[in-house]
């Protein structure tokens, strides 16, 4: 029996082309790539070079600031490329696909497997990088075990994967992840979905399922997490996607790191808008076939949604944690008249500015701003779209002056960026409050740690 929790404000933008439920099987990658950004705050330190082969599961870098974080080789293969930017910084790790050599591990009997061993097990086979931990969003720490773990498979951004869907032939390793990690907590792992009578989350076991009602942001967990189990100073919580869970049960079932990734490929211009299954870091193009016939000058790729997404080009690689790449058009033209109200009614507008909220249907949507940054001004617009208990424009003005003490007593242990992609959408200021929200997280590591 779930619970209900009903999550108020937020908005759905109801754009065209969400993914088809359909599976295909992409076209073979040649490479694939690691980028340490994909890891919040991890300093990286290659363990490999140019030209060194990996195994399926071989550690390829880790975290200088905690070496009990790896992140592994998602193939096997050669280390075709260490690519660096500014100040030699890793951009990317590119492997070339050689072989299907997997490093192995030994697996004691689930039943009676103790949480020290658990916790080894994840950190020497680098599958602890499923695992994220609030506050602040990073990797799991293995020496701070969580009061409780959450999975969310309730996800309302725009063009979201439907993890209902994604999940259907995987529920087997879902249930031996649930049963693994519920061991570190020794309770059952909290799971939200959104209920309907024939979900196949109602089969799980060791759960205590949520019925998550609501538009977005309600799928982010941040605001799960707030409305059941909130994070108290000195509290760790984990989170983990349903996806990465059922990864984290194949690898305690066999042994053998599991690098695999759905990906749901959602725009209103493409023709292959459904579900591909794939591996982790692979290329963008291996998803795409000649009949899509991408103009690169007049789309922008994005590794996620597309409100808290990444841009990647046609010949850049999947992020680690991905479930979703959004095509949009990019919005290079200006609009004629843009200005004057209700000119444009298939835009998505929360100001209402356009008659699109009462037209309803499905909407299209490009990279355009529609404006540039001004002042910040009180207008209640995030607050309508934050359905949280903090004041979030004050937030994001301490973030910008760097004030830990207000950040600490605003709740910036209980956001992470995506949490503001919403606001920062709805705001006429036309502030970056994800990069705002970011920076100042970063500050808190810094000097609160």
């Amino acid at each position: 029996m779930s619970k209900v929790i009903s999550i108020p404000s937020g908005a759905n933008l109801n754009l065209k082309g969400l993914a088809s439920k359909e599976f295909e099987v992409a076209n073979k990658s040649l490479t694939y790539a690691l980028n340490p950004d994909d890891f919040f705050a991890l300093v990286p330190r290659m363990l490999v070079k140019e030209g060194d082969f990996v195994m399926k599961g071989d550690p390829v870098f880790f975290d200088k600031n905690d070496q009990n974080i790896k992140i592994v080789s998602p193939v096997s293969g050669k280390i075709k490329q260490i690519v660096r930017g500014e100040k030699r910084k890793i951009l990317n790790v590119i492997i070339q696909r050689i072989g299907d050599d997997v490093r192995n591990f030994d697996i004691p009997d689930l039943k009676s497997i103790s949480v020290e061993s658990i916790i080894e097990l994840l950190t020497k086979s680098g599958t602890l990088a499923y695992i994220r931990q609030r506050p602040y969003n990073i990797i799991a720490r293995p020496n701070r075990l969580p009061k409780s773990i959450f999975v969310s498979s309730y996800n309302t951004a725009p063009y979201a994967a439907d993890y209902e869907f994604l999940m259907s032939d995987r529920l087997n390793d879902l249930q031996v992840g649930i049963n693994v990690l519920g061991k570190i907590i020794n309770k059952p792992i909290n799971f939200c979905f959104s209920s309907t009578k024939e979900s196949i989350f109602n089969q799980l076991k060791n759960v205590d399922l949520y019925n998550i009602k609501g538009n977005h942001p309600a799928g982010n967990e941040s605001f799960q997490i707030n409305r059941i189990d909130p994070i108290n100073s000195g509290e760790v919580v984990w989170v983990v996607k349903p996806e990465d869970l059922a990864n984290i049960g194949s690898f305690f079932k066999t042994g053998q790191y599991c690098s695999d990734r759905t990906i749901a490929i959602s725009g209103d211009s493409i023709n292959s808008s459904k579900y591909f299954k794939t591996t982790i870091g692979s290329e963008i193009s291996s998803l795409f076939n000649k009949k899509d016939n991408l103009p690169t000058l007049n789309f922008r790729i994005i590794n996620g949604d597309p409100l808290s997404g990444s841009k990647v080009d046609y010949s850049g690689y999947i992020g680690y944690y991905n479930n979703t790449i959004s095509v949009i058009k990019e919005g290079n033209n200006y609009r004629m008249l843009g200005w004057l109200p209700f000119m444009y009614n298939s835009v998505p507008s929360l100001s209402k500015t356009s008659l699109s909220w009462l037209i309803g249907g499905e909407k299209k949507v490009n990279t355009n701003l529609n404006g540039e940054e001004r002042a910040i001004v009180v207008t209640g617009e995030m607050e309508k779209y934050f359905p949280m208990d903090i004041f979030p424009m004050q937030l994001i003005k301490a973030c910008m002056r760097g004030d830990i003490e207000k950040m600490e007593s605003l709740g910036i242990y209980e956001v992470i960026p995506e949490d503001f992609g919403l606001v920062d959408f709805s705001c006429t200021s036309k502030i970056e409050a994800q990069e705002i929200i970011k920076n100042g997280i970063e500050i808190m590591l810094k000097e609160v740690g």
